[in-house]
């Protein structure tokens, strides 16, 4: 099939599909608080209103609906796309692998479509470190190694990946593919943060047992070959990971061809490490209960983050696993007092299963 390119004039804004969820928002509020005009895109399935900056522009509907979202390119005068919607949550890609590739690969086929159709020139994409073989020691990770994801959830991500490089190739889109680790904290200033109760992310359970909202945290795992028998992470704060889009964006305006890349410390923190980090800052003890391992979790991966750093000149600011686990915490008690003075978003915090990701 082929595409007729129509550009449009005047100043540009970006959409963000995804930008009523988790990483989303952050992003949302790294533009607005750069002064950029701001599109969201979501169906709020797991993302909130309430999440989206005020100063942004909410659009509610799907990135699969070629319609709305042409329109809204159009409308509202897109030249760039960071795409964050899809479906996260590895151990449920293992038993829902159709669900992954559906909205992961399937809906961002069709959002390039519509994307080089308006003429769209740049693109950010959210990818994972589940791209990658599970490594066989703790050398930290790099953007060469073995591409082999061992979930359909890292696989719909990586089939993605394919499809943008080949649209660049055919059409002249320039891209950004961020491959990152695990995402945790919240907003410094309180603004958002992990909003969705049953989220999938050891930080966040490991908050809720610290605050009283759930009576145990279960730790997958405790034969790793790591120093603890825990399963080790490259944990990085979520506003880090918003900054480093907002440089990806620098990047493309500033003439950036294409570049994919890994974000995250270059340093591990086990589950092990978590759960002592959560109790040490939030002062509370907490049932830890040990589990078997599961399902395409995978013993130890770190970033080898120095492409980032050294080519778009990233500087994370929030490395400290302390800083990281007071933030969730910060916002794990705002959101409780948010419940309860707006009972009214309580449905949605209701809407996913409980499991622990480890991408």
């Amino acid at each position: 099939m082929e595409f007729e390119i129509g550009k449009v004039d005047g100043p540009m804004s970006v959409l963000i599909t995804g930008g009523a969820g988790y990483i989303g928002s952050h992003m949302v509020w790294e533009c607005v608080d750069h002064g950029e005009d701001v599109v969201v895109l979501d169906n709020l399935v797991t993302g909130f209103e309430w999440a989206v900056a005020p100063k942004a522009k909410l659009v509610v509907g799907d990135i699969g609906d070629r319609a709305l979202v042409e329109k809204t390119i159009r409308d509202n005068k897109i030249d760039t796309i960071v795409h964050f919607a899809g479906s996260v949550v590895v151990p449920e890609s293992i038993e829902k692998p159709l669900k992954y590739y559906e909205n992961n690969t399937s809906r961002t086929r069709t959002l390039l479509e519509t994307a080089v159709r308006c003429g769209i020139e740049q693109f950010i994409f959210s990818s994972t470190a589940a791209v990658y073989e599970a490594p066989s020691t703790l050398k930290p990770v790099d953007e060469i190694a073995p591409l082999v994801p061992s979930s359909p959830y890292g696989m719909s991500k990586l089939m993605s990946e394919s499809m943008i490089r080949d649209v660049a190739t055919a059409h002249g889109m320039r891209y950004v593919m961020l491959r990152y680790f695990n995402v945790a904290g919240a907003d410094p200033a309180g603004r958002t943060g992990l909003s969705t109760r049953g989220a999938t992310h050891v930080m966040k359970l490991a908050c809720e047992a610290a605050t009283g909202k759930r009576d145990h945290f279960d730790v997958y795992g405790t034969d790793y070959s790591t120093p603890d028998g825990s399963a080790i992470r490259d944990f990085i704060h979520v506003s880090d990971l918003a900054n480093a889009h907002y440089v990806a964006l620098q990047f493309l305006r500033n003439g950036g061809l294409k570049f994919t890349c890994n974000a995250g410390y270059s340093k591990g923190a086990s589950v092990l490490d978590v759960v002592e980090a959560v109790k040490r800052v939030s002062g509370n003890d907490f049932d830890v209960r040990f589990k078997d391992r599961r399902a395409g979790d995978i013993p130890a991966i770190v970033a080898d983050a120095s492409r980032m750093t050294s080519r778009l000149k990233w500087q994370p600011e929030y490395t400290e696993l302390d800083t990281i686990v007071r933030h969730a915490l910060a916002w794990e008690e705002k959101l409780g007092r948010m419940k309860l003075d707006a009972p009214s978003i309580a449905p949605q915090l209701d809407n996913l299963t409980d499991k622990i990701t480890l991408v």
